[in-house]
């Protein structure tokens, strides 16, 4: 395994030298310090070096879908994008509700990426995500899944919620659920309000999200049992977690850079690239969800990458897909919030990498002597335009589309190994 040092890469406020040896970070000293016989060296001019981070809610969709998107290129697009690790949701065709369907999923991401981004199943809750009988948790657990949850079919039964977390919890996982009234919201295509009026299409109240939070905060207080909650995207939602972590409930939750980002405008001309569930929210509630992410009532972020061909979305807006596609863009939208002044570096590392690796018991790689080299060099200062072109996903069915963003992934290492650098590399391997 080659030696490397990695020179002139930024590492919270200082410009360091790296040295990656037998995969693991050998030592960090002010840049133009180290030397090392016979390594290569990457001239980072500057880069900023960061964790390798953690997606802990994306959708490959294989198999049965992929001509929206199969295990390798969402890989690829996860490598490129700066993630290591991928939390991969059930919703696939076979469901993954038994072990053949994760050993299959673990084989298609080991031929593609030996070397990693690694795969992390998330097993069905339930046979065929039909919420009527609980999958085999223990089957899935010990073939790979690392959470389980019913994706995006609420779970009705709350007797049967219980009963899966309770199953979870004695193997180790947490349940991932998406929080939805089943009557509610039905048939809504977008957030209730003003605009949805204007525009002629049912809407999706808050509280349609909202009140199943509450089910879920009552019923982990009850049980001593962690649950997480999936896409957070309305100010009521955070106020019950507020309140429900001020208790000390056992609860955690994510929400989306789109929803940190973009409001209910979004879709307006009935743009479909921007219909997703739950739905951009108001300009409040991106607010507030701004607020939540900062002061830790919402624990991690995650993109939700939920590809889609194009023909697909090319559709009236009442029936186009929802889903916004998201492992391309998803650090560079964080960027753009850390601009705006919204997050510190020191939140993205928490709410990218450290974050879901403790909620989800997954390794994390800190950027300390001795510690696997698995991070990125990040150049924040780069533009580059969202396109067919520049995105690796097979699918461009994101809002970003076009948009001029800030930052790239110059390289990404994982055990010790550059499996991917950008091409043309801005600074040559010598």
């Amino acid at each position: 395994m080659d030696t490397w040092i990695i020179r002139a890469a930024r590492l919270g406020d200082d410009l360091v030298d790296l040295t990656v040896a037998e995969g693991r970070i050998a030592a960090i000293a002010p840049a133009g310090t180290l030397a090392a016989a016979e390594a290569r060296t990457l001239e980072a001019h500057g880069a900023r070096v960061l964790p390798s981070l953690i997606d802990a809610h994306a959708h490959l969709r294989e198999p049965g879908f992929e001509y929206k998107e199969d295990i390798a290129s969402g890989l690829a697009a996860a490598l490129a994008g700066g993630f290591g690790q991928v939390m991969a949701m059930a919703n696939t065709n076979p469901v993954n509700d038994s072990a053949a369907v994760t050993a299959f999923m673990l084989e298609r991401a080991r031929a593609s990426h030996p070397s990693g981004p690694f795969l992390r199943p998330i097993g069905a809750l339930t046979k065929g995500l039909a919420g009527t009988e609980l999958a085999p948790a223990g089957e899935l657990a010990a073939a790979g899944c690392v959470a389980l949850s019913n994706d995006g079919k609420p779970v009705v039964s709350t007797e049967l919620l219980r009963r899966a977390m309770e199953y979870a919890a004695d193997l180790g996982l947490v349940v991932i659920d998406h929080c939805e009234d089943p009557t509610l919201g039905a048939g809504g295509v977008m957030n209730e309000g003003a605009l949805s009026g204007r525009l002629g299409l049912k809407g999706i109240p808050t509280v349609t999200e909202a009140i199943q939070v509450a089910r879920d905060v009552l019923l982990a207080s009850y049980l001593h049992i962690p649950i997480h909650i999936a896409h957070v995207s309305c100010r009521e939602s955070v106020e019950v977690l507020a309140q429900a972590k001020a208790k000390g409930v056992p609860v955690t939750a994510e929400t989306c850079p789109h929803y940190l980002l973009w409001d209910e405008g979004m879709v307006d001309g009935y743009r479909t690239a921007a219909k997703v569930n739950p739905p951009l929210r108001t300009k409040d509630d991106v607010l507030a969800l701004r607020q939540a992410v900062r002061t830790k009532v919402i624990d991690l972020l995650a993109t939700d990458h939920a590809p889609h061909a194009d023909h697909e979305k090319d559709a009236p807006f009442a029936e186009a897909p929802f889903g916004i596609s998201g492992l391309d863009t998803a650090l560079s939208l964080t960027t753009l919030l850390i601009a705006q002044g919204e997050l510190s570096w020191d939140d993205a590392i928490r709410l990218w990498a450290k974050a879901p690796a403790r909620t989800f018991r997954l390794p994390f790689s800190p950027l300390t002597p001795g510690a696997p080299a698995n991070f990125i060099l990040w150049d924040e200062e780069t533009l580059w335009t969202v396109s067919r072109q520049t995105m690796r996903s097979k699918s461009t069915n994101t809002p970003a589309l076009g948009m001029e963003l800030p930052g790239q992934v110059l390289a990404h290492v994982l055990g010790g190994q550059l499996l991917f650098q950008r091409q043309p590399s801005p600074w040559p391997i010598s």
